[in-house]
């Protein structure tokens, strides 16, 4: 009887939230449309007859728009209307003297910033990221239909929770995450993870030196960040653990190298993402400007990677540390765990089940093998599928410089199914090397792998109510509505770091930094190309500095956000990687993320606006790291 109930009171919801259908349509209609946002409404459906007719939008009584047909823009089989809502509530759009109508919910425009704020703040203050998220996603949901919270809660889950992960994209991620818990979890019932810590011990024999590795082979993976993220924070955890380095440390260097670097890199599974959306707008403005080109004109200018390496870099180098990262650090170092008391790691591969049994033989190569196979395996796949995808002519390739050739064939690459393929071999692989020497049964060897994979869940879980709240925020449109109330602040000089603070208020409200470029690519650069050129007193070099320093500003931004965001994919996979508490691992790394920020703007974006030179400015911010951690930063006593 009760599930009888609670199926008819989803069917009842459904149909009180659903708008009347009339031969009128909104192309791409929304869930709910904020106040104080223009939006551009696509209507179609409507015949010859209905272009004498009068359109008009009502609120209870009050009729606030009326405008003839013919009055607005037909284009491509439909009328365009601009319209921009005053108030909430529910408006009917429909025709004058005809019954039918579509009914828009209107919503306050600041409710849009609820969802993805509340998740962070209960986050932070509870340190139970799951409730945090969930929250987030009900609240959102409660926005949408009608702020009903029983079907708000019921949707939550069908709808977002449910579906968070039905994307292909998102699929691979998972299985990719969860394959290469297996082969960690192969590798560490073996005794591979032992070997490789006895091994690497006598190159990194103190705290500085395995930081500094760490560091190393984040720069040194720069094609993907998820493929950078995951092998480095597995493969360094067992040498940062027996240094006593805190787990919020490892997290932190295997986060500040993964995005980072994949930004910048002139070939990664990034650079064909960021050259199509530069591309898109570069045609969008009549310029015959080489995409690549232009990009590669933005890397001096896009310090928040640059200047988070290097702060990385610096940290390990020196061994000092900040803020709560210091009492990690200090932790860790006095004995008394890499992990807080009462931490709750994203993963837990030191359990009984996938540690070592007495007597197993300790080999580096049991370790080292799989994960050379995995960086291999996505290399070899990221040249093959993209190399098929990109479909370049002769005369094309022959165009080409070197660099661009390999940065377009892997820009093309299928990165997702590649990371599959790679995390299944390189755990056939442990499973192959484990029976071989008969160190496994074939019973304990997939033991072991599932082991693995289930230390993952947790991660999984936070991944997938990560992914559901990305798109609450997107259905109550929280970016439009940043990008609205911050329209009206773009001046010349300020330009650049108005893009990098917007930038890194939608990633860190969102948790995504693509989707953050791509809301904000197709509106920054039109904006940064014409107003400096109609502004009086702007040089032509201020302005073409203004306009690469702003598009390097959204890349910026966007990995700046992502760093500081709980709710960040790339975030949540390196705590995941490392072992540690997710919300240990923002509390920690935020405080860094707010100074290479803050770093990035003083010494980059602000000079940037007003016509200072690239190359000028890098040295000096890198300069004021240096000196900053050196001097202000607090030293960690030698390891007990």
């Amino acid at each position: 009887m009760v599930p009888k109930l609670i199926a008819l009171l989803i069917i009842v919801g459904s149909l009180c939230a659903a708008p009347v259908e009339s031969g009128m349509h909104l192309n791409q209609p929304k869930n709910v449309y904020l106040t104080g946002v223009n939006y551009t409404l696509e209507l179609t459906g409507l015949t010859e007859k209905d272009s004498l007719s009068v359109l008009q939008l009502r609120h209870q009584e009050e009729t606030w728009f009326s405008k003839p047909l013919q009055e607005l823009t037909f284009q491509e089989g439909h009328w365009q209307i601009d319209m921009v809502f005053p108030h909430a509530g529910t408006h009917n759009l429909s025709i004058a003297g005809q019954p039918e109508s579509i009914a828009l919910r209107i919503i306050p425009g600041w409710l849009s910033l609820l969802p993805p704020f509340a998740a962070i703040l209960l986050a932070l203050l509870t340190r139970q990221v799951l409730i945090a998220l969930l929250a987030g996603i009900w609240l959102g949901a409660t926005f949408i239909h009608g702020y009903n919270l029983f079907f708000g809660f019921l949707f939550a889950l069908t709808e977002y929770v449910g579906k968070a992960a039905a994307e292909p994209d998102r699929i691979a991620i998972l299985i990719f995450s969860l394959a290469l818990g297996g082969m960690v979890g192969v590798i560490s019932k073996s005794g591979g993870t032992q070997g490789i810590v006895q091994k690497l011990s006598g190159y990194a024999r103190n705290a500085r030196h395995g930081q500094i590795a760490t560091w190393f082979m984040g720069i040194v993976i720069f094609f993907d960040d998820y493929a950078n993220t995951l092998i480095v924070g597995n493969t360094m955890r067992p040498l940062t653990d027996k240094l006593k380095i805190s787990r919020e440390k490892l997290s932190y260097l295997v986060d500040s190298t993964a995005a980072p670097v994949a930004n910048i890199a002139i070939i990664s599974t990034w650079i064909g993402y960021e050259l199509s959306l530069i591309n898109d707008s570069l045609q969008s403005l009549g310029l015959e400007q080489n995409a690549y080109i232009t990009f590669f004109k933005t890397i001096p200018l896009n310090f928040y990677p640059i200047f988070a390496l290097a702060f990385g870099f610096a940290i390990a180098y020196f061994g000092r540390d900040f803020f709560s990262m210091h009492k990690a650090e200090l932790r860790a170092a006095q004995g008394k765990g890499v992990l807080r008391e009462g931490a709750v790691p994203l993963s837990d591969l030191n359990s009984a089940e996938l540690t070592a049994d007495e007597g197993t033989p300790l080999r580096w190569y049991n370790a080292l093998i799989p994960v050379l196979l995995v960086i291999l395996t996505t290399l070899v796949g990221l040249w093959f599928t993209g190399k098929a995808a990109s479909d370049l002519t002769a005369t094309q390739i022959q165009t080409m410089g070197f660099v661009q050739y390999v940065s377009t064939v892997i820009g093309n690459s299928d990165s997702f199914s590649v990371l599959m393929w790679a995390a299944f071999i390189g755990g056939f692989s442990a499973i192959i090397l484990a029976l071989v020497q008969g160190i496994l049964s074939l019973n304990q060897a997939i033991m072991a792998w599932v082991g693995g994979i289930k230390a993952m869940v947790m991660a999984a879980l936070i991944l997938v109510l990560a992914w559901s709240i990305g798109n609450i925020c997107r259905d109550i449109q929280t970016a439009g509505y940043v990008i609205e109330i911050s329209r009206d602040f773009l001046s010349p000089h300020w330009i650049p770091l108005l893009t990098f603070l917007i930038s890194g208020v939608i990633a860190f409200s969102t948790g995504t930094s693509w989707g953050t470029m791509a809301i904000l690519t197709p509106i920054v650069m039109p904006l940064a190309y014409q107003i400096p050129l109609l502004s009086p007193g702007i040089s032509e070099s201020l302005a073409g500095n203004i306009f690469l320093s702003s598009i390097a500003a959204i890349l910026a931004g966007a990995t700046f956000g992502d760093h500081c965001s709980p709710i960040s994919d790339t975030t949540i996979m390196s705590s995941m990687a490392s072992g540690a508490d997710h919300i240990d691992h923002v509390r920690t790394q935020l405080p860094y993320a707010l100074m290479v920020g803050t770093i990035s703007m003083v010494l980059g974006y602000i000079p940037i606006g007003y016509g200072a030179p690239g190359w000028i400015m890098i040295p000096i911010g890198l300069a004021g790291i240096f000196l900053l951690v050196r001097f202000l930063g607090k030293r960690i006593e030698e390891r007990t």
